[in-house]
């Protein structure tokens, strides 16, 4: 005979629910934990490694918290070679037509930039995911801010907009700006 439906059987069953539920998610993110932090540090070093030239230490075990703006902080990976600086990789990030564009800012040691990276974004595809293609990135390579003007040309810089996506051509702009203040920040 099934038990009568009160409020006290309800509660019980939703509580043991509950706690089943809970403990099978903590249960599965004890298991993965370890697995999703190593593909983290994996798509990192990768990242690293696509904008800094070749180094011999492990950029990503020694990162440097940089604080930036109004309270930001900013992870900077160096990259060394027999002992000397060759370059500095740069996480930032700014906000684009789809939302979050985060990239890896290559600095080299003459202080040009010698390649970006984009980690993860929400841009259109086939139009601000272009940014991503050689096409674009390509034109802040062996450049400096200071001596060279990285805002697209519609707000009369030296670098050519996206077609149809000049917020998301922004957006990358300002991030690289960003890294070379934070690299500047750092004292070079």
């Amino acid at each position: 005979m099934p038990k009568e439906s009160t409020f006290k059987n309800m509660a019980v069953c939703l509580t043991v629910v509950c706690l089943v539920c809970s403990a099978v998610l903590a249960g599965i993110y004890v298991m993965t934990r370890d697995a999703i932090a190593a593909a983290d540090a994996a798509k990192t070093d990768s990242a690293i490694a696509l904008v800094v030239p070749s180094f011999d230490n492990k950029p990503s075990e020694d990162v440097i918290r940089v604080p930036f703006g109004a309270g930001d902080t900013a992870n900077v990976y160096v990259a060394m070679k027999a002992g000397e600086t060759v370059g500095y990789a740069i996480e930032v990030s700014a906000i684009g037509f789809g939302g979050e564009i985060r990239m890896m800012v290559g600095i080299d040691s003459s202080g040009n930039v010698y390649n970006t990276s984009v980690i993860s974004h929400a841009e259109t595809p086939g139009l601000g995911s272009k940014m991503t293609e050689e096409a674009y990135s390509g034109q802040y390579v062996g450049k400096n801010p200071s001596e060279n003007n990285f805002n697209v040309t519609k707000d009369g810089g030296e670098i050519v907009a996206i077609t149809a996506s000049t917020i998301t051509s922004r957006a990358y702009s300002e991030a690289v700006k960003t890294a070379f203040s934070i690299y500047e920040s750092i004292g070079k």
